[in-house]
């Protein structure tokens, strides 16, 4: 068994991309990206200090646009079109979930395409399923790089999915099989689940359930892959895998913390760096 360094991987892809900054600043070009936040979420400042610290390491200049809970819709899209004209601004970054009267699906629509370096806007979604060049939203995307990193071969690999939510389980769906998997999803409607992530050549559990997936839901040799982040009544962080037992089982496991989540946000930079080079048409 071996576990898959997500952090190591992270830091990796964070200094070359530290490279390409240096680059672009030598042409006078200077990557920034905006994040928004509406509300007062914890886990979300603990994400956006994240994407701020990520940023400064790499040499991208970083705004924050801190909004009210009682911010209204129009007053939000009135900052996403402010952000959308700002030639100085080259990603834009709305941090979910946000106070329940906005319509998030609404101000993903609104980000600028070219700037929408999470991959939220319809139109990159479209394109993902298309397998045209898009942005992919960050999770997925730092999935597929820990695969490839690792010669995990995915083309006729059956790969199951737990979990259908919009950030994760739908646009993997897309990247996997855009490298040729064979995909089955599994959600909190699914029957027979063991049944199903017993014939999984790569698991990848996203449903924000700590220990869902314990030792006899996953095939001999299984690649493992753990999205969850879960909180324990002792503060502890792990994932929707029960760690110790499955790792018995499992030819490559992510660890939780330091697999998934140092890779979302070196995928995020990444984006970052991709949208400065297009807006400024600087080709790799």
């Amino acid at each position: 068994m071996e576990i898959i360094d997500g952090k190591q991987l992270a830091k990796n892809i964070r200094l070359n991309l530290k490279t390409e900054v240096e680059e672009l600043k030598k042409q006078g070009i200077y990557p920034k990206l905006a994040v928004i936040m509406v509300g007062d979420n914890a886990a979300s400042k603990v994400y956006v200090k994240n994407k701020s610290k990520a940023c400064e390491e790499i040499g991208i200049a970083y705004e924050e646009f801190l909004m009210p809970t009682e911010t209204t819709m129009e007053q939000l899209l009135q900052l996403i079109y402010q952000l959308n004209e700002d030639n100085l601004i080259h990603g834009i970054l709305l941090q979910s979930p946000l106070p329940n009267h906005l319509d998030i699906n609404m101000a993903f629509k609104e980000i600028a395409t070219e700037k929408d370096v999470d991959g939220f806007n319809p139109i990159n979604v479209g394109k993902l399923a298309l397998n045209q060049d898009c942005f992919v939203s960050c999770t997925p995307y730092g999935i597929i790089k820990m695969l490839e990193e690792y010669n995990i071969p995915i083309e006729g690999a059956h790969a199951v999915i737990l979990g259908r939510s919009n950030i994760v389980g739908k646009p993997l769906i897309q990247c996997l099989l855009n490298k040729n998997a064979t995909v089955t999803i599994c959600h909190s409607k699914s029957k027979n689940v063991q049944e199903t992530t017993q014939n999984a050549d790569i698991l990848i559990a996203a449903i924000g359930k700590a220990n869902f997936v314990q030792a006899d839901m996953v095939k001999e040799g299984a690649v493992v892959i753990d999205v969850g982040i879960n909180r324990t009544p002792e503060g502890k962080i792990i994932g929707d895998v029960e760690f110790e037992a499955v790792s018995e089982k499992a030819s490559y496991i992510t660890p939780v913390p330091g697999g998934v989540g140092p890779m979302t946000i070196a995928m995020l930079m990444t984006n970052v760096v991709k949208a400065t080079k297009q807006l400024n048409e600087i080709k790799k």
